[in-house]
C-alpha cells in the first residue's frame, strides 16, 4: 500500500486519467457525498466479496473512505489478497471537502 493525497488524486482526475477508484464507506455515506468511485464497503472487502474488482489485481487501485482509516485497512486486506498496487487516499473525503468543497 502506498499513500496518495487528495491534491494528487484531484489533479489526476482533472487530467481525465482512467482511475480505479474504490469508495469503501457505507451506502448512506456514499449517498451524501462521493467522488464517483465504485462503492465496495469495507465489510465486503474484509469478507472477500470483491468479484467485481478481481480483474484489477495487477492494476493501480485507489481506495478512499471518510478519513483514511477504513481505506488503509481495505488496502491492507486487498494487498493480502494479491493486489499489487493499492493506494490509500490520505484524509479521505473529509480532506477532499476541506480542500475543494464539493464532491460529485
Amino acid at each position: 500500500m502506498k499513500n496518495i493525497t487528495v491534491e494528487e488524486l484531484k489533479e489526476r482526475m482533472d487530467r481525465g486519467e482512467k482511475i480505479n477508484l474504490i469508495d469503501c464507506r457505507e451506502p448512506h455515506e456514499y449517498e451524501e457525498a462521493n467522488l464517483g468511485g465504485r462503492l465496495i464497503p469495507l465489510g465486503k472487502i474484509q469478507t472477500m466479496q470483491i468479484e467485481e474488482i478481481e480483474d484489477l489485481k495487477n492494476e493501480e487501485v485507489i481506495v478512499h473512505c471518510r478519513s483514511g482509516k477504513r481505506s488503509a485497512m481495505a488496502c491492507l486486506v486487498l494487498d493480502q489478497m494479491g493486489f499489487t498496487n493499492t493506494y490509500n487516499v490520505v484524509g479521505g473525503i473529509l480532506e477532499w471537502q476541506e480542500k475543494f468543497g464539493t464532491t460529485k
